[in-house]
């Protein structure tokens, strides 16, 4: 999960330098927060449920979504606000961690993917199943507190400061 809070913060203080809210805005926060819940829902099945074909599927396909939401973020931002070689090599980081996380869960769970490239057949294949081991509480805590200060707290806030631009954007144009 480190890996995901260094880069994340400072993707948004990139944000922040290029100055989003007066640029793209609302709309590429937006994107933003499509791309957590994109990274975001396949990190807490793995946490939390049990690693079958439900949960592999869920993986990859979040992570081909989430590819190809950040392909069109890039392609908005370039179009409206500088995007500098730094805060490229961030997104790098930042859209292979979704697959990189999936292709980890793959190897650890080998079992589950060939019976998931079988169609899982089994009853349980394709349901949402608590841990037999659960993670805890602790544990689990901390990577909420991670999450919520490092990526949910940082990217509100750009969301906010987006927002408030575009209200005083639109008071301007009622003055005019």
């Amino acid at each position: 999960m480190p890996l995901w809070f260094v880069p994340a913060v400072a993707d948004w203080v990139m944000h922040r330098r290029s100055g989003i809210e007066n640029t793209s805005g609302v709309r590429e926060s937006a994107i933003h927060a499509l791309m957590m819940t994109e990274a975001g829902l396949p990190v807490v099945a793995g946490l939390t449920a049990k690693v079958n074909s439900l949960v592999l599927s869920l993986m990859g396909g979040a992570a081909l979504a989430h590819g190809a939401t950040a392909l069109w973020d890039v392609s908005l931002a370039t179009g409206k606000r500088e995007v500098t070689p730094v805060e490229q090599h961030i997104h790098s980081f930042l859209e292979v961690l979704p697959l990189t996380a999936a292709a980890f869960t793959t190897c650890l769970h080998w079992d589950q993917v060939r019976e998931a490239l079988r169609g899982g057949s089994r009853a349980d294949d394709w349901k949402l199943l608590p841990k037999e081991r659960p993670l805890s509480a602790g544990y689990l805590g901390a990577i909420a507190t991670g999450v919520g200060l490092c990526v949910v707290l940082p990217y509100a806030e750009e969301m906010i400061r987006c927002v408030r631009a575009r209200q005083g954007d639109s008071t301007d144009d009622a003055d005019s």
